[in-house]
């Protein structure tokens, strides 16, 4: 992967950030939890012994993410 990034960014001037695997685990995690994915159900794909590795770091969200969240509560 970083054979081709190095490649890509030799070639355009819009640079591509360094993504690794590790980069698109953090990636898949948040946005399953953010899809609404069973917790449990992650931490399970995901093979972490502990739901507080899944939930705390792999699962990235902010406040927009809160925000778009209220709404659907509301609506419950």
């Amino acid at each position: 992967m970083e054979h081709i990034i190095e490649k890509y960014n030799k070639i355009y001037r819009i640079q591509m950030p360094k993504v690794t695997p590790h980069v698109c685990r953090h990636t898949f995690c948040s946005n399953m939890a953010k899809s609404g994915m069973n917790p449990k159900t992650l931490q399970y794909i995901m093979g972490h012994s502990d739901i507080s590795v899944t939930l705390n770091t792999y699962t990235h969200v902010n406040f927009d993410d809160a925000k778009e969240e209220l709404p659907r509560m509301a609506n419950s």
